[in-house]
């Protein structure tokens, strides 16, 4: 016998496969292909303040090993979200995550404070976006930033805080410790790195936004690294992602440290690949004799 329950923060989940943001829309359109509520958990479409369209097309991109996407975080705003949307799907038998975005630090307070009348246990931050009171930086580019971000947030809600940080940093452990401090109960890393692709016929960048971010196999070892170096900085829950593709591929990032993962771009090449993903986990750690998927986070053995 296996048990596959993990504690996020908390929060029981089934098991610690969960869908990323922005690869599962709000797992409406997914119940023709598996059964949603096996999964551990659902990080939704990222929610604003107002409704976005998003950046203009083309807006993905396949390179090797890899996605780039800068799709400008298209949803409908939160108030539709919640008339909408969310009676549809807040019956569904696992643990929905609201991923909340902004431009300012004013419009992630909008969207969170409008989420606390919901039940949903778990809101993302998602500080990887435009701030566009300072010329265009990331919330989550240094651990000032971020820390005001986490600290506004923290300030805003009492559900449970994850921030999901970016790796387009120096110090991605220095951010991870100053959210942190500032009451978040979880991690959730990577996000995108940001990168370009080229015509060279045309010479042009086959991106209308000219650079995305890349996502897939490419940026697992990468990805890996930072879990690793984020486990060892502080002493609250990390989530893992980054090119996971395999149930091998999930139980690499747990092994690194996480505490449980995201799938994000093999939802792009199989709408099932998340409850594929699981049952390779479970037939893992059978192989492996694991009682616990817990047993696994940390468990790193360096010589």
């Amino acid at each position: 016998m296996i048990d596959t329950r993990i504690d996020l923060a908390g929060i029981s989940l089934k098991n610690p496969i969960i869908a990323a943001s922005g690869t599962f829309a709000f797992g409406e359109y997914f119940d023709d292909y598996m059964d949603i509520s096996r999964l551990g958990g659902i990080s939704l479409k990222a929610l604003t303040a107002e409704p976005r369209e998003g950046n203009a097309p083309p807006r993905i991109a396949e390179t090797a090993s890899g996605v780039l996407n800068a799709v400008g975080l298209q949803n409908p705003g939160i108030d539709r979200f919640l008339s909408e949307i969310y009676p549809k799907i807040k019956a569904i038998d696992t643990c929905l995550i609201a991923n909340v975005s902004g431009s300012v630090i004013e419009d992630y307070i909008t969207v969170i404070e409008k989420l606390n009348d919901t039940d949903i246990p778990l809101i993302e931050l998602n500080i990887s976006c435009p701030n566009v009171k300072c010329g265009g930086m990331q919330f989550g580019a240094t651990p000032e930033s971020a820390a005001e971000a986490t600290k506004a947030a923290r300030r805003a809600t009492g559900k449970k805080l994850m921030v999901k940080l970016s790796p387009n940093v120096t110090d991605i452990a220095g951010i991870a410790r100053a959210v942190e401090a500032e009451g978040a109960d979880a991690v959730s890393l990577v996000n995108t790195f940001t990168g370009m692709a080229i015509n060279a016929r045309t010479r042009k960048p086959i991106l209308a936004n000219v650079t995305g971010g890349l996502s897939g196999p490419a940026i697992k070892p990468i990805a890996l690294r930072m879990v690793n170096q984020v486990y060892h900085a502080v002493k609250i829950p990390v989530v893992g992602m980054g090119g996971i593709m395999t149930g091998v591929d999930a139980a690499e990032f747990m092994i690194a440290g996480a505490s449980a993962v995201m799938v994000g771009t093999a939802n792009m090449v199989s709408p099932s690949a998340t409850i594929r993903i699981m049952s390779e986990f479970e037939t893992f750690m059978k192989e492996q004799k694991i009682e616990r998927a817990g047993d696994l986070t940390g468990s790193l053995v360096v010589d």
